[in-house]
């Protein structure tokens, strides 16, 4: 028999995966500390019951391949997982497809009294004692958005009733329903949770990049920019600009066309005052063959394809909290390439400083 797995995350302490365990008859309970993880040893709990490992490299993915995937295939049946809070839920998720494991859920915990200061913060896991490695130089806030961004269901605990909190998560994770700790009834939370809900899956970064319904209208310092243009950025401009996505901004996601890199679709995404730029691989207007190209992606290039251009186009989501949505736009828009740029864009070299960049979010 399969494996169903519900995740549980978070940054702050909390004990809403053993409440998400009792509240689930025969599931199996199952903690991570990786307190420890840079010197080989991780701490593992099942049902209260403890194993300490030691691994030749300390390391998340070592982890998780060496460790968790083989012993969720073993337990088989309903297994709840209180992830460590250097666990991402992302990316346990894109290592179970590995596995003959199903994620009924991912549910994250946030402490209203410090999620949005993590969330717009600079500090990184290292600096909190939290890293899964030594330097880990993730932020914290690219940790608790991403656990957020993620979630199926959110559960809040601390206290305060912060709006400003409550418009960030709904623009964030609109589709998650949201309960409080102390009235938290698991099952009517895991019923709550849409049909739509992400489950575990995601996408290859040509997707969707809004999900649900985000309100749209700014509110209490929330707001959603969703910038879209059909000519290319000019990568110094772009590089120049992009400090207008890192303050006052809770997350920036988005595939991003430079000028200096005509075939290339860039990923570019931010959290609080931490930036990743990766690689998405080529636009389809740069492949002869599209036999292995997914059946979703190659319908929604053809539905917005231009005769010039194909598929190449900028598409950013940003969520605020305090920037001016106003100026984020007019920021964006500044770096592209002007129309005599354009009219001489294949006798142009231009400097790109994100030609050397590497995608910092492969695994530690």
């Amino acid at each position: 028999m399969g494996t169903e797995v519900l995740l549980v995350a978070g940054l702050a302490q909390h004990d809403v995966a053993e409440e998400v365990w009792r509240a689930s008859p025969g599931s199996v309970l199952v903690r991570h500390d990786l307190r420890d993880l840079a010197q080989g040893v991780v701490r593992r709990w099942v049902d209260g019951r403890l194993t300490v490992l030691e691994l030749a490299h300390g390391c998340v993915s070592c982890t998780l391949r060496l460790d968790l995937l083989p012993l969720l295939e073993r337990l088989g049946g309903r297994v709840v997982v209180h992830l460590d809070p250097a666990l991402e839920p992302e990316a346990v998720c894109f290592a179970l497809r590995e596995v003959d494991v199903r994620v009924e859920a991912v549910i994250t915990v946030v402490d209203r009294a410090t999620w949005l200061a993590d969330a717009t913060g600079e500090d990184t896991m290292d600096d909190r004692g939290l890293g899964a490695a030594e330097g880990d130089e993730r932020t914290v806030a690219q940790v608790v958005v991403g656990q957020a961004e993620f979630a199926d269901a959110i559960v809040l605990t601390g206290t305060g009733d912060d709006p400003a909190l409550d418009a960030v998560l709904d623009r964030l994770s609109p589709l998650a329903p949201r309960r409080r700790r102390d009235a938290l009834d698991v099952p009517e939370l895991l019923a709550a949770i849409p049909g739509s809900a992400r489950r575990g899956r995601f996408d290859d970064g040509f997707g969707a990049l809004l999900h649900g319904q985000p309100p749209l209208r700014p509110a209490h310092g929330a707001a959603v920019v969703h910038f879209t243009e059909r000519r290319p950025f000019h990568p110094m401009r772009l590089h120049q600009a992009i400090d207008v996505l890192l303050d006052g901004v809770v997350r920036t996601r988005g595939r991003v066309w430079v000028a200096s890199q005509p075939d290339v679709a860039l990923w570019l995404e931010s959290a609080g005052g931490g930036l990743n730029v990766g690689n998405l691989g080529p636009w389809l207007a740069a492949v002869d063959d599209w036999s292995e190209v997914p059946a979703e992606r190659r319908a929604a290039a053809s539905a917005m394809w231009d005769p010039y251009y194909g598929d190449r186009s900028q598409e950013l989501v940003v969520i605020t909290r305090a920037a001016a949505p106003d100026e984020i736009t007019a920021a964006l828009r500044e770096a592209l390439v002007t129309d005599e740029e354009l009219a001489l864009i294949d006798e142009l070299e231009f400097v790109d400083p994100f030609a050397e960049w590497h995608d910092e979010m492969e695994e530690l």
